[in-house]
């Protein structure tokens, strides 16, 4: 009785595997639809968006005029940042509060890549987010504030938008060292607007090199200053090389 043996597979030399990870910017993509999918996450979003005109027109019906744009953008510019602060905590301690964290790395386990396309999808989503956000609370002064001084407006929108996508990444930063949405937003709101402001009052030329808020609204007023830039690009190197860290470290099970 004969058999029939099937042919065995013999790989070739100089020949590639299929891929069964996702590509990077597929990854990057993947990490933005993710974020826009639950209905926290558009929340966040919308209030992004919405929050410059609307804090616009709050302050042009209690003030009677008279308005510095660079500075009123400042102000919305640190509002815009503090809601995308809350995004990017989202997409990464979001997925460990819920456990989706587990099906996340068992499709790609390389949990580096995967930060990676996390950062650079709250970049991007922070870029466009805040460019909407300054733009919604440009045309709010233009239509509805009288006696705006646009001098240094074009310097403010710049900060407000670069600010915008450095404090999404930080958010997420933050957000896959603590691994958990609610602590790392509670800590991080009582460190920016409660223990930085009060070292303000106290030690201003120490809460000057710590504050990443106040740092947008000198960056809007003063344009490329030196020290407000190595705030905030301080505060993303710190929370994304401690949520790589710790994500490394951290059992997913």
């Amino acid at each position: 009785m004969s058999t029939t043996l099937a042919p065995a597979v013999v790989p070739v030399a100089g020949s590639t595997a299929r891929r069964t990870a996702p590509s990077f910017p597929a990854l990057t993509g993947l990490e933005i639809r993710k974020s826009l999918s639950t209905r926290s996450g558009r929340s966040v979003a919308a209030l992004a968006v919405l929050v410059g005109p609307l804090g616009v027109l709050l302050a042009t019906m209690t003030s009677g005029g008279g308005v510095a744009a660079a500075m009123a953008l400042g102000i919305m510019g640190m509002l815009i940042a503090l809601v995308l602060l809350a995004l990017g905590v989202l997409s990464t301690a979001g997925e460990w509060t819920h456990r989706s964290v587990q099906t996340t790395y068992l499709l790609v386990p390389q949990r580096g890549r995967v930060l990676a396309a996390k950062a650079l999808a709250m970049a991007l989503l922070g870029l466009v987010l805040a460019s909407l956000g300054v733009g919604g609370a440009v045309g709010a002064l233009a239509l509805f504030t009288s006696g705006v001084t646009w001098f240094a407006a074009g310097q403010a929108v710049v900060a407000v938008i670069a600010s915008g996508a450095a404090f999404a990444v930080i958010g997420a930063g933050i957000g896959a060292a603590v691994g958990n949405s609610a602590a790392a937003m509670t800590g991080t709101y009582l460190t920016v607007l409660g223990i930085l402001p009060v070292l303000n009052s106290v030690k201003p030329e120490i809460a000057s090199k710590l504050d990443p808020a106040s740092a947008i609204v000198t960056l809007a007023q003063q344009g490329a200053a030196t020290t407000p830039i190595a705030v905030v690009t301080g505060w993303v190197v710190v929370s994304t090389i401690a949520g790589v860290l710790i994500t490394r470290r951290r059992s997913v099970a």
